[in-house]
């Protein structure tokens, strides 16, 4: 191995291959478990009392070590990325239904009044209303399970080399090569920070009406998805301010 990324022959892969494997195994969990967090959470907002259990039951989920979850899996699932990408995605909801309820519920109400007085139904009022502006709380949460999981998944270096770059990490152990233990650590923390930029980037598309800077914040705030309520709340101000009194000279 005279390459700098040269990787042993036992894994058959290249290290461009062994990243594309990582991020497999580390975005599509990540997916999964948003995919499944959207309606749990809007289930808990309607639902408040359902709430605390769910939060109790995915805390205690998320409390589990991975090595436990392999060992429960692999008799069904066996040496396979499924394995390792199912504990990830339960990883997920514990951060995944906080950061959509808090978000959700930070929506005002009289946005919702106003939505629901335009005709807006219950579902088209969570997909075009609430998650619209609930994306800076959804996103937050969503770089969180992002970075954990691609941290995470080097523990499948454990079950039949299903790590992706954490293979890098058991060879480098068993061959006594301090070189691919760093590029596994190094080339892990590169993609948690890559794509941490990438979820920035994504927030800042998805949400044009945030303040940028400290200039314009005000207008910022107010020209946001939450200003779908100011024509109703000034056309009621305006219908409720009593007219002006006529003076006795303007009367001469």
């Amino acid at each position: 191995m005279s390459g700098l990324f040269d990787i042993p022959s036992d894994l058959q892969n290249t290290y461009g291959g062994l990243v594309v494997l990582h991020l497999r195994l580390a975005l599509v969990p990540v997916l999964a478990g948003l995919v499944v967090a959207l309606p749990l959470a809007q289930l808990c907002v309607r639902l408040r009392w359902l709430y605390p259990p769910v939060l109790w039951v995915t805390t205690i989920l998320y409390a589990v070590p991975s090595l436990a979850f392999f060992v429960v899996l692999i008799d069904y699932t066996g040496q396979t990325e499924t394995t390792v990408m199912i504990p990830l995605a339960v990883y997920s909801l514990v951060v995944f239904v906080p950061a959509i309820v808090d978000g959700v519920r930070s929506v005002p109400q009289e946005t919702l009044d106003a939505a629901t007085a335009m005709g807006l139904g219950p579902v088209r009022r969570y997909l075009q209303v609430q998650l619209p502006i609930a994306v800076p709380a959804l996103v937050a949460g969503l770089r969180v399970a992002t970075v954990s999981s691609i941290s995470l998944v080097s523990v499948g270096m454990l079950i039949g080399n299903q790590g992706g770059l954490g293979n890098l990490l058991n060879d480098g152990m068993i061959y006594h090569q301090p070189r691919l233990i760093w590029l596994s650590v190094i080339g892990t923390a590169v993609l948690a920070i890559a794509a941490d930029v990438v979820l920035v980037g994504v927030r800042v598309l998805l949400t044009p009406w945030m303040p940028r800077g400290g200039g314009g914040s005000r207008a910022a705030s107010v020209s946001g998805p939450a200003a779908v309520s100011a024509p109703a709340s000034h056309s009621a101000s305006a219908e409720a301010r009593p007219a002006a009194p006529v003076s006795k000279d303007a009367v001469r």
